[in-house]
């Protein structure tokens, strides 16, 4: 009798500790939101991320790498991936997009060799971080999105968070952006099967482009106009991006 009262007892014990921390949970659950673990601590992360992903892989260009560091990466991705904001891999961003792996951002922008003072063509706005990174370091980006409500989030996201040298426009990459051109450098964040005549056409005697090339299987491109009739391709690393698309294919 006495060994059955002291099992009834542990049990209720057990029960009302699970029922406690069952609501205790749910009371954090309610109360927890995506960016706010993020409030004080990204800096952290960021300086984490420069170091054991970015440096260890060979970027040196110091102008970059503190870029990366002063970038708040979170805001380029939805509320509920930001505590996964600054690993080593892309995230989704929606409509079939990604934000590019944190490494090929910094390795992308460093092979363009970026004095200061340069106008750049982006390809690919998708949430606006590589064009946040690469306002930081030139003097204006003009940035393309084909899908328009990307385009319509990055412009507002930047305009928000004052990087005011960037202008985004909806349209096709494909076409580049004629009004603005010649431009110093060209970036691509999404892969075409061969590099747009349009996108050299538009770039500046001794600029380059760097851009994913291929369909299932893709390298990343250096690209240096030598001359109107000339291009010198250098190939740096095998990447892996979402397909560069035509409106027709949306």
């Amino acid at each position: 009798m006495v060994k059955n009262m002291k099992k009834l007892r542990s049990f209720i014990l057990f029960i009302l500790v699970l029922q406690f921390a069952c609501t205790d949970f749910a009371f954090a659950q309610k109360k927890f939101k995506p960016n706010s673990f993020m409030k004080n601590g990204w800096t952290d992360k960021a300086n984490s991320m420069v170091k054991f992903q970015i440096e260890k892989r060979g970027v040196t260009n110091t102008d970059v790498l503190q870029v990366m560091r002063t970038t708040p990466r979170h805001l380029f991705v939805p509320p509920a991936l930001s505590a996964m904001a600054y690993n080593d891999y892309p995230l989704p961003i929606g409509d079939e997009q990604t934000i590019s792996q944190p490494y090929i951002v910094a390795l992308m922008t460093e092979l363009l060799s970026l004095k200061g003072d340069e106008k750049i063509l982006e390809i690919g706005t998708g949430s606006g971080y590589q064009a946040a990174v690469l306002s930081q370091l030139v003097d204006t980006v003009y940035t393309i999105e084909i899908v328009e409500s990307l385009a319509n989030s990055a412009k507002k996201r930047l305009n928000k968070l004052n990087y005011n040298n960037v202008i985004v426009k909806h349209g096709d990459g494909y076409q580049g952006w004629p009004a603005f051109a010649p431009f110093d450098a060209i970036i691509v964040t999404a892969a075409p099967e061969t590099i747009p005549q349009a996108l050299i056409d538009q770039l500046k005697i001794g600029g380059k482009i760097t851009v994913p090339v291929g369909n299932e299987l893709q390298e990343l491109q250096l690209i240096t106009k030598i001359n109107e009739n000339n291009i010198k391709k250098k190939s740096v690393i095998p990447v892996r991006f979402v397909p560069m698309v035509h409106p027709s294919e949306k």
